[in-house]
């Protein structure tokens, strides 16, 4: 007798392509994935029905306030979810996370946390341009400048600091590396499935795959396996986004994304990171 399939709610804001995909793969694994919007699940009472009703939660919402509160409540009601809620609390901040990876002992970029205009101008002084500002919450490089001159930088601050709002003035200066490209690393469970470089292309400078940027495939450098492996002991198995920049000091992790799009990381690499998602969460369900 077959095993009856497993329901798996794939949360998110919106259905992309790697969504469609992940719902196209599922019963080859003995699952049935649907999509719920995750602003529609009215968590609360651990009982709540809108996630009892499923085996498991594959947590892909876009949203930096909605995730980890999704996660928590989910895991309160006995419901297993991808990305735990530890990890996605450590992710969707990135002054969180960098300290998180540093005190375990995995390299990431020089970086000043920005509260204040005071803050501000006290990094201007201690690191060296060009510069990056960017904004602790937020994703898919949006909100993220490049300073390249000191006689503009205060200009720049004047708009995170008059249409911030609460936590949107939360900003971290870091030195810009790289040299426009950045190593994106698909992680599923506790494996590297595809790494990719991408190169910013035309007149913006950011090298993100949600840009459009060129990109080409990667091979596994056993540099980059290492960190893979520290932030996996550190956050747990799962579905991570690594970003690296490569430094003459070596690898750097610039950010983990808990929700992270992999389109860009299957073209250029061939990977099947669909199977890979499915087959992770079958184990998980088993």
């Amino acid at each position: 007798m077959a095993e009856p399939s497993r329901s798996v709610a794939l949360v998110a804001d919106r259905i992309s392509w790697e969504e469609r995909e992940l719902i196209k793969i599922a019963p080859d694994f003995g699952l049935t994935v649907e999509w719920v919007n995750d602003e529609s699940l009215c968590l609360g009472h651990p009982d709540a029905p809108s996630v009892r009703d499923y085996d498991a939660l594959l947590l892909r919402s876009r949203s930096y306030t909605r995730g980890g509160l999704i996660a928590t409540l989910a895991e309160a009601a006995g419901v297993p979810v991808l990305n735990t809620a530890k990890a996605v609390h450590a992710c969707e901040n990135k002054a969180v996370l960098r300290t998180v990876l540093r005190t375990a002992g995995v390299p990431v970029p020089d970086y000043r946390l920005v509260l204040s205009r005071r803050d501000f101008e006290k990094s201007l002084e201690e690191l060296e341009l060009p510069l990056v500002l960017k904004p602790v919450y937020g994703g898919m490089g949006k909100r993220v400048t490049l300073l390249r001159h000191a006689d503009t930088a205060q200009s720049v601050y004047d708009y995170v600091e008059d249409l911030g709002h609460a936590f949107e003035q939360a900003c971290l200066v870091e030195p810009y590396l790289g040299g426009g490209t950045s190593v994106r690393c698909l992680v599923v469970g506790h494996e590297l499935v595809g790494a990719a470089e991408f190169a910013s292309g035309g007149t913006d400078w950011r090298n993100n795959a949600a840009l459009g940027n060129t990109s080409r495939a990667v091979a596994h450098d056993p540099d980059v396996l290492k960190i893979i492996d520290g932030v996996v002991a550190e956050l747990g198995p799962g579905i991570y986004g690594v970003d690296l920049f490569d430094t003459s000091d070596g690898y750097v992790v610039n950010e983990v994304n808990h929700a992270p799009a992999f389109r860009g990381v299957a073209s250029a690499t061939g990977a099947d990171i669909p199977s890979a998602v499915a087959r992770h969460i079958q184990e998980l369900v088993a």
